[in-house]
């Protein structure tokens, strides 16, 4: 308390802030952060430096931020499996107590892309292609417990058919073993598959959105293409440690409100399929709770686990 006390009486930030980001160098919300803390260091004249942390589920990260002093210099950045990580590991933290929300920043679409020796040219075809054929249809993941895995487990739920899950290390030799025909399906970041679906070397059915992506606007949403009620979105979030003085927190999401209104930072956000998304502190924590409920609930259906 008195370390909180003592920060909110400094003028934020005294320091360079660190940003903790559970994702690889060169994603999406990499290039994003990235971009953002650039016009923090421009605006606030202290160095926002992006720290990589990339491991299974982001419990590594997303620790270090918890036990981190909560004085708005160290930040996380996380990605929708933050919120999957609390049915799928054993934590050594709390998701919703230990962190202090700042921003939502960002909703990012997904799409279902198919190999095009899978004879459907919809949802509803596919669905109705994989009741034919029982365990027959694959999908290939990034790696059990990821947003790729768990977004082909509600599919299953909602359609009512078996597909077998391939867990894969990381997007790209996924995205590899369906180009190949090794697997049939994948739930996949939608710019990863429209450069595939306009050289036909994939046929993309929809996006997973609740509306359709501005780069991609002919495609239809998969509730619209035939599975009413699949919705899912890659989003990203930025938090803060356990007690986090409010003027930070304020300070913070203030000037990340107005960044994401700059044409640049727009454009970039464009360029993946994205769309600005900035929430006040309590909407963030409000989606939080929304998701962790929502993934619990696929995770505990499927007996989707890590092994």
């Amino acid at each position: 308390m008195a370390a909180a006390t003592h920060a909110a009486a400094q003028p934020y930030p005294t320091k360079p802030i660190t940003v903790v980001l559970l994702s690889a160098a060169g994603s999406s919300p990499d290039l994003l952060i990235r971009g953002i803390g650039q016009k923090l260091t421009e605006t606030w004249r202290q160095p926002v430096v992006v720290d990589n942390k990339p491991s299974a589920g982001g419990v590594v990260g997303s620790e270090q931020v918890a036990r981190s002093a909560p004085d708005g210099h160290t930040l996380l950045m996380h990605t929708a499996a933050h919120t999957i990580a609390p049915s799928m590991y054993k934590l050594p933290y709390d998701t919703l107590r230990d962190f202090t929300p700042v921003i939502r920043l960002a909703f990012v679409p997904n799409a279902i892309a198919i190999h095009p020796t899978v004879p459907a040219k919809n949802v509803k075809e596919l669905v109705a292609l994989a009741k034919s054929r029982p365990g027959v249809l694959s999908y290939s993941s990034s790696g059990n417990g990821t947003p790729a895995h768990l977004s082909g487990e509600l599919f299953k739920s909602l359609a009512r058919v078996d597909l077998l899950h391939v867990p894969y290390k990381g997007s790209p030799p996924a995205m590899t073993a369906l180009l190949s025909g090794e697997t049939s399906i994948m739930f996949t970041p939608i710019t990863l598959a429209l450069p595939h679906m306009k050289t036909g070397r994939l046929r993309v059915l929809g996006v997973t959105t609740a509306n359709r992506s501005k780069i991609a606007p002919d495609l239809p949403t998969v509730a619209e293409s035939g599975l009413p009620g699949y919705e899912v979105t890659q989003w990203y979030g930025l938090q803060a440690p356990r007690g986090t003085p409010k003027e930070v927190v304020a300070k913070l999401n203030a000037e990340i409100r107005t960044i994401l209104t700059l044409p640049d930072i727009v454009e970039k956000l464009h360029a993946q399929g994205g769309e600005p998304a900035p929430s006040t502190p309590e909407g963030l924590e409000a989606y939080v709770k929304s998701e962790i409920a929502k993934w619990a609930k696929v995770v505990k259906a499927s007996g989707a686990r890590v092994d």
